[in-house]
C-alpha cells in the first residue's frame, strides 16, 4: 500500500554532499532559463508544490531525477484553490527547510514566486476544471479545482518542462490535471506516482503537521480501512456498499466526527459503483479534529465485467 520512507532512505543516502538549488523569482526569467536548457539538448522534469516539503515531495523529484536531466521545482502557496475559512493563511511555510531538503538532489532549479507575479493586478482569468472536478472534492470545495487548474496551467507555462510529476495522494486533483492537459493541447506528460507513507501507513501530508498524538493515532484507520476494503476486494467482495459502510463505521468507532465521503469508483472517471468488477479507486476525506485528511487506493478485483 504505497511506498515506504525505506526506499527514500537508501536514496537519499546515496547523496552524501549538498547541492545549494538554484532560486529564482521571476517566472520569465525562470521559464527562459529552462527553455535554454532544454535547446542545449536537457529533459526538463517540473515538480509543482505549495512548499511544507516532506518525503513524499522529495519522492516527486527523486522520479524526476530517474528520467530527465534537470529537475525544477515550483514552490507556491496558491490562494485560488482555498476557500473562505479554509487554512491559507496558518498553511506552513518553511522555505529555508525546504531548500535544505531539495540540496540532497543535483541539478534542482526552484522557483519561488510572489502572489502578484502569478496574479498581476486586474488578472481576471480563470480555467474552468473539467467535468471529473465536479464530484468528491469538488462537492465539497467548490472553487477549489478551478484554483488548481488555473495555477498549475499558469505553472506549466512558467515552467515549461517535458514532465511533471504528481503524488498519486491527490488522485482526483491528478485526473483534473490530466483531462486539463488533454483538453488543452499541453505539450508535457504528466507522470502520476505512489502515495509515500510514514511506517505506520498514514499518508505524508503538508497537514499531518497540524496533528496531535492522539489525532495521529486515529487518523491511521484511513489508511486501516482502505487496506481492509483493499484485502476483500482481493478476495471476491463486489458490493461497493457494504465496503463503503464498513469504511465509514470503521472511522466513526475510531473518532472521526466528519466524513465527507467515501466512494469506491472507476480510476477514470471518478464515478461511483455499485458492483465491484476490475480496478477500482476507494476515496475518503475525513475530518479529524480541525485537520481535514485525504487518502485513496486503488485495487485490482478478481471480478471481471
Amino acid at each position: 500500500m504505497g511506498v515506504t520512507l525505506a526506499v527514500l532512505y537508501v536514496f537519499l543516502a546515496c547523496w552524501p554532499m549538498t547541492f545549494p538549488p538554484r532560486v529564482f523569482y521571476d517566472p520569465a526569467s525562470f521559464r527562459d532559463e529552462i527553455r535554454q536548457a532544454q535547446a542545449d539538448g536537457k529533459r526538463v522534469g517540473l515538480v509543482p508544490t505549495m512548499g511544507a516539503l516532506h518525503q513524499g515531495h522529495l519522492s516527486l523529484v527523486a522520479e524526476s531525477q530517474k528520467s530527465c536531466d534537470l529537475t525544477v521545482v515550483t514552490i507556491f502557496v496558491n490562494p485560488t484553490q482555498f476557500a473562505p475559512g479554509e487554512d491559507f493563511a496558518k498553511y506552513p511555510r518553511t522555505l529555508e527547510a525546504d531548500l535544505k531538503l531539495l540540496s540532497a538532489f543535483d541539478p534542482v532549479w526552484v522557483l519561488v514566486p510572489e502572489v502578484d507575479a502569478m496574479y498581476p493586478p486586474g488578472n481576471t482569468t480563470v480555467v474552468q476544471a473539467p467535468e471529473i472536478a465536479q464530484s468528491l472534492e469538488g462537492a465539497f470545495r467548490p472553487s477549489h479545482f478551478d484554483g488548481v487548474a488555473t495555477i498549475v496551467l499558469k505553472l506549466f507555462q512558467a515552467a515549461p518542462a517535458d514532465m511533471a510529476f504528481f503524488g498519486q495522494k491527490d488522485f482526483q486533483q491528478v485526473r483534473v490535471i490530466e483531462e486539463m492537459v488533454r483538453d488543452l493541447i499541453v505539450p508535457i506528460e504528466i507522470v502520476r506516482c505512489p502515495i509515500i507513507r510514514e511506517a505506520n501507513g498514514l499518508a505524508m501530508s503538508s497537514r499531518n503537521r497540524y496533528l496531535s498524538p492522539e489525532e495521529r493515532e486515529i487518523a491511521l484507520s484511513i489508511s486501516r480501512s482502505l487496506e481492509e476494503a483493499s484485502q476483500q476486494i482481493k478476495e471476491g467482495e463486489t458490493n461497493a456498499q457494504s465496503l463503503r459502510d464498513k469504511i465509514e463505521q470503521t472511522l466513526r468507532d475510531a473518532g472521526f466526527r466528519e466524513i465527507d465521503y467515501v466512494s469506491i469508483a472507476c480510476p477514470r472517471t471518478l464515478k461511483s459503483v455499485e458492483t465491484i468488477e476490475g480496478d477500482v479507486v476507494i476515496l475518503v476525506a475525513a475530518k479529524v479534529g480541525s485537520t481535514r485528511l485525504i487518502d485513496n487506493i486503488l485495487v485490482s478485483s478478481p471480478v471481471s465485467s
